[in-house]
C-alpha cells in the first residue's frame, strides 16, 4: 500500500486512521477531567472501580423459541453451563400484540422467540427458576408493559415480591419506528406507555432497569458507529425528559435507566465508542437533565456481537468474528454481554453452538488476562483519540436532533431513518466494491458446502399445542373478573392513570396479551406508517 493509500485509511464510520499516534493526537484537555478514575465522573475509564476485578459481566445468552416449556427446558441447560443471567427472545406475534390463535398469528409461532399468551405461560417459562436469584432480561418493545405484568404476576405466584425482582425491559419504542418495525401505537401513547412502565418501576421494582435504550437494532439497520452513539443518547434524553415531565427525577429515573449496543468488527472504534458514551451520557445527565448523584449518570450497558456481521458463507469463521467482538466489549466495559452463535445467519442457535458461544465469554473471563487489570487500552493514543473524536462526532449530531426538537421529532420527520439508510447503502457498496473486505464473502471465498451440522428447526405443531393451552387458560379462569380487568384497562388508558397498574389487574385474572393489547388498540389506535 502506497502513502497517498495509507492517507485514505478510515474507520467504518468515516473517522480517518493516521499511520502512527503521538501524544499530539490527545485531547488538550486535562486527562485528569476528560477520563477521570474508574468508578468516578465522567466514567470514561468505566462505572466501577474494579470493574471485572471484583465482578465478571453478566453472561446473558440471548434466547427462546417454540413454547415455554421447551424454552425453560434451554434455559435451565444454559444456567446448568455457567450462564449467569437470562435474556427472552418473544416470537413475532407476542411482539405485535396477538395472541397465539389469531389469525395472523399463522407460521409465526414460537419461530424466532418464545411464545407468551397469559401469565400462565410466563410461569411455565421460568419453572423452576427462581425469580429472586437470577436476573432476567426481555427484549420486548410494544408489549413490554404487558410482558411486565405478567412476570411480576409470575414472580409473586413464586413467593417472590416485586421489590425483589432484578432485570430488564427493552421498552424502546423509538427504535421501532427508526428501525425494527414491530410497533402497535401511534408513538405518542406509546411513549405514554413507556413512562408509566418508567414510573411504576421507579416506585414498586428498585433493582429492575425499565427501559433499555437500543443502538443495537440501529446498528444492525446499518447506523454507523457515531450514529448508533447519537441517536442512542438522542433517544435516551427524549425517555428521560418524558419521565421528568411525569414528576420524576433525574436522579431516580437514571438510576434504573440502561443501554444497549452492538459491538461490530473495527476493534478499535467499537471500544473507543463504549468509551466515549460513558463519558457523554455522564456530562449529559448531570448538566442538562439535572441528575446530582454521581450513580444517576453513569452509562450502564449490555452489548451483543453484531448480527449483521455473521455469514452464510463458511459460517464457523462467525466464530472468530464473534471473539473479537466480545473481546472488543469487554475492553470497553460492558457490564453483560450476549455472543452470537456461528449458526445464527442459518437459523435459531442450537444447543450445542449455543454453548460455544457461552464457552466463548468464560475463556475470555479465565483464560485471557483481560479482567486483571481496569481499561488497559486507557492512555493508548490511537484509542484515546478515537474516543474524543467519536465523542465530538456525536455531540454534532446530538446538537442536530436538539434542533429538530428532540428525538420524537427526530422520529416523527424521518430524519434517524433517513440518516441510517444512506449509511447503510455507502456500507453495502464498499464490500459490492470490495473496499471493505469480508471474509468468505467478497474474498477468500470457498464455493465448497461447509459441513454445518444439524441446525434447529421449530416444530409448525408449536401454534396447536400453545393455542390448546391458551383455550384451557379461557376455560379456567373468571370471566367476570376478566371483563373488570379490561374495562379497567380501558378506562384508565383513557384517562391520565398507570396502564401498568391496570394491565397487573388483567395479568392476575388470567386476561391474555391480545384481550389486553386489543383494548388499548381501540384506545389508542394503530400506527400507520
Amino acid at each position: 500500500m502506497g502513502a497517498d493509500e495509507q492517507d485514505q485509511v478510515a474507520t467504518p464510520s468515516g473517522l480517518p486512521v493516521a499511520p502512527v499516534y503521538h501524544p499530539s493526537e490527545m485531547a488538550d484537555e486535562p486527562a485528569s477531567e476528560r477520563l477521570g478514575e474508574p468508578g468516578a465522573f465522567p466514567f470514561t475509564r468505566g462505572i466501577y472501580p474494579t470493574m471485572y476485578r471484583r465482578r465478571l459481566w453478566t453472561m446473558r445468552q440471548y434466547g427462546g423459541y417454540a413454547d415455554a416449556t421447551e424454552s425453560n427446558r434451554r434455559y435451565r441447560y444454559m444456567l446448568e453451563q455457567g450462564q449467569t443471567g437470562l435474556s427472552v427472545a418473544f416470537d413475532l406475534p407476542t411482539q405485535l400484540g396477538y395472541d397465539s390463535d389469531h389469525p395472523l398469528a399463522v407460521g409465526e409461532v414460537g419461530r424466532v422467540g418464545v411464545s407468551i399468551a397469559s401469565a400462565d405461560d410466563m410461569a411455565a417459562l421460568f419453572r423452576g427458576i427462581p425469580l429472586d436469584q437470577v436476573s432476567t432480561s426481555m427484549t420486548i418493545n410494544a408489549t413490554a408493559a404487558v410482558l411486565l405484568a405478567f412476570y411480576i404476576v409470575a414472580a409473586e405466584e413464586q413467593g417472590v415480591p416485586a421489590s425483589k425482582l432484578a432485570g430488564t425491559l427493552q421498552n424502546d419504542i423509538f427504535k421501532e419506528y427508526i428501525a425494527r418495525g414491530t410497533y402497535i401505537y401511534p408513538p405518542e401513547p406509546s411513549l405514554r406507555l413507556v413512562t408509566d412502565t418508567i414510573e411504576y418501576c421507579v416506585h414498586h421494582l428498585p433493582h429492575w432497569n425499565p427501559i433499555s435504550i437500543s443502538g443495537y437494532h440501529l446498528r444492525e439497520a446499518g447506523a454507523t458507529a457515531v450514529q448508533e452513539l447519537a441517536f442512542t443518547l438522542a433517544n435516551g434524553i427524549g425517555y428521560v425528559r418524558a419521565a421528568l415531565e411525569r414528576g420524576l427525577s433525574a436522579d431516580s429515573v437514571g438510576r434504573q435507566v440502561s443501554f444497549f449496543f452492538s459491538c461490530d468488527r473495527d476493534f478499535f472504534e467499537e471500544v473507543a465508542k463504549f468509551r466515549a458514551a460513558r463519558r457523554l451520557w455522564a456530562t449529559i445527565m448531570r448538566d442538562d437533565l439535572g441528575a446530582v448523584e454521581p450513580r444517576s449518570a453513569m452509562l450502564r450497558f449490555h452489548t451483543q456481537t453484531a448480527g449483521s456481521s455473521l455469514t452464510a458463507q463458511q459460517p464457523q469463521v462467525n466464530t472468530v468474528r464473534t471473539t473479537v467482538q466480545a473481546l472488543a466489549a469487554v475492553l470497553g466495559g460492558t457490564q453483560s454481554l450476549h455472543c452470537n452463535a456461528w449458526d445464527e445467519a442459518l437459523a435459531l442457535p442450537t444447543e450445542g453452538s449455543a454453548r460455544l458461544a457461552l464457552r466463548t465469554q468464560q475463556v475470555l473471563a479465565h483464560e485471557t488476562g483481560v479482567t486483571a487489570t481496569v481499561d488497559p487500552l486507557a492512555g493508548s493514543y490511537y484509542v484515546e483519540s478515537l474516543t474524543d473524536e467519536l465523542g465530538a462526532r456525536a455531540g454534532d449530531e446530538l446538537a442536530r436532533i436538539e434542533r429538530l426538537g428532540g428525538a420524537l421529532a427526530a422520529v416523527r420527520s424521518g430524519h434517524y431513518t433517513r440518516a441510517i439508510e444512506e449509511s447503510a447503502y455507502r456500507a453495502q457498496q464498499s464490500v459490492e466494491q470490495g473496499q471493505r473486505i469480508v471474509v468468505g464473502v467478497n474474498k477468500y471465498r470457498d464455493d465448497t458446502p461447509a459441513p454445518t451440522g444439524e441446525l434447529l428447526h421449530v416444530d409448525p405443531a408449536v401454534r396447536d399445542r400453545q393455542s390448546a393451552r391458551l383455550a384451557d387458560v379461557r376455560r379456567r379462569r373468571d370471566q367476570q373478573q376478566v371483563t373488570a380487568a379490561l374495562e379497567l384497562i380501558r378506562t384508565t388508558a383513557a384517562g391520565s392513570g398507570n396502564v401498568v397498574a391496570a394491565l397487573l389487574v388483567g395479568a392476575r385474572a388470567r386476561a391474555t396479551l391480545g384481550e389486553m393489547c386489543d383494548v388499548l388498540r381501540d384506545v389508542f389506535g394503530e400506527h400507520q406508517p
